[in-house]
């Protein structure tokens, strides 16, 4: 219940913290925390959730409403010309009769088989059901957007790498080019180090376009115009900050049941189907209601020489009426037969989808359990190489500065250290948001 009490206080106060950020936001130095709010502000989706949770809300104020007498009343008022009778007289006559009706009147139903009180109670379970919908829309933007967050942050760091790379690959072919003209080394040297130079540089342009696209990815889960100066503020992520839970997955699981929206949505939505079961079964037991009726006219025509004034006419027309009616159906063309089955099997295809979504978290979770734990093991071995072609990678240009080894041999060592920096950095930023995504499952907050 705690988790369930955390978890929409947090998505409550991501609402009520946005209208302050949506007002004053940069979108050059945006934080997680903002892009998150702006997401669930603009997400159509979710927009659709709250409205079909208000639409519930307007349900039950309806069925609620059935338990409250109706109330009417009007005027009518004409003329009738040619044979008819006067209402005074009570006689037939030929004259144009000017006439004032008044009418009022009320009805109550009093026994419906108990298909309004199972309406009210199945309004409200739909409610419930649409409030864990909305969580779980949530929850959804929040994780994709921390995904798309992270991959910015991600494409970032790959940026740094190939810069520096081309960096160091320019220094060569600086220091490269004085021996090749001083003639301490061949030609062929030089145009070999051009060459990588043209590579490095080639992996900086496609770097920078893969940043582009991510901060392009990010603007769009936000639904907000993009452009060149969007950005996003580089949060200090170390993985060491983002241990592995060492709960198994049956435990995870377990925790999970309690309280993800989308598996309290599915049992409520059983509940509903019940209810709707039983209305459906209340159609097959009489009614009972109540109708009452008032009436009082008035016309322009003399009685005994006297035509009597408005209020003397309206007082001594007036009457009403009283009226129990009890229905009993008998046949009814099918329609509570065919009503009756719907009902049960759309409960039998909310138990289905009960199941399903049960069956879908558990296979979420172990995914997210293993992807998290390859995740780790990754992370770890990509540090330990890292050390390892670093330290090739000194001492094979301290050999090549001192002609010891050829270019060839070099530039291996090169890329065997840029693409170990760039697989570690995928590696690290794998096993943050796979942490976090298991994070999720065992209700800690959804943040960096």
């Amino acid at each position: 219940m705690k988790k369930i009490i955390y978890l929409f206080a947090f998505t409550l106060l991501s609402f009520l913290n946005f209208d302050i950020k949506a007002q004053t936001y940069d979108k050059s130095k945006l934080d997680l925390e903002t892009c998150i709010n702006i997401a669930l502000e603009n997400n159509l989706t979710l927009q659709r959730s709250q409205v079909n949770l208000g639409i519930s809300e307007a349900n039950l104020v309806g069925n609620q409403g059935q338990r409250i007498p109706t109330l009417n009343t009007g005027l009518s008022s004409g003329y009738r010309w040619g044979r008819s009778i006067n209402p005074v007289t009570n006689l037939f006559e030929n004259n144009r009769i000017g006439n004032i009706n008044w009418f009022g009147g009320t009805s109550l139903t009093l026994f419906a088989g108990r298909q309004i009180t199972n309406s009210i109670e199945q309004s409200k379970l739909d409610i419930q059901s649409n409030i864990y919908t909305v969580a779980a829309t949530q929850n959804t933007i929040t994780l994709n957007t921390i995904n798309f967050f992270i991959n910015v942050v991600f494409a970032k760091e790959q940026l740094k790498i190939a810069q520096n790379q081309l960096a160091t690959t320019k220094e060569q072919l600086v220091v490269t080019s004085k021996l090749v003209d001083a003639g301490s080394l061949p030609l062929a040297n030089k145009l070999d180090i051009q060459a990588q130079n043209a590579t490095n540089e080639l992996e900086v342009i496609n770097a920078e376009n893969n940043l582009r696209i991510a901060k392009l990815n990010l603007a769009q889960s936000m639904q907000i115009p993009f452009d060149n100066d969007f950005d996003v503020v580089t949060p200090e992520l170390s993985p060491e900050d983002y241990g592995l839970s060492q709960k198994e997955v049956d435990e995870i699981f377990a925790i999970a049941l309690e309280f993800m929206p989308e598996i309290k949505s599915a049992e409520v939505a059983v509940e509903s189907a019940e209810y709707g079961v039983k209305i459906a079964r209340g159609g097959y037991l009489p009614t009972l209601s109540f109708s009452g009726n008032a009436f009082s006219n008035y016309i322009d025509q003399y009685f005994m020489g006297e035509r009597p004034d408005f209020r003397t006419q309206m007082s001594n027309n007036f009457s009403y009426t009283g009226n129990f009616q009890m229905n009993i159906p008998i046949l009814s063309n099918m329609r509570n037969r065919s009503n009756y089955q719907r009902a049960k099997l759309q409960k039998r295809l909310s138990e289905i989808q009960e199941v399903e979504t049960r069956n879908q978290l558990r296979q979420d979770i172990e995914t997210a359990y293993t992807n998290a734990y390859a995740a780790q093991q990754s992370y770890q071995a990509s540090l330990i190489r890292v050390a390892s072609l670093e330290e090739a990678f000194r001492i094979a240009k301290q050999r090549f500065d001192a002609g010891a080894i050829n270019f060839a041999d070099y530039q291996l060592a090169q890329n065997n250290f840029f693409n170990s920096q760039a697989d570690l950095v995928t590696s690290k930023y794998t096993y943050i948001f796979r942490v976090k995504v298991l994070d999720f499952y065992l209700g800690n907050p959804l943040k960096l």
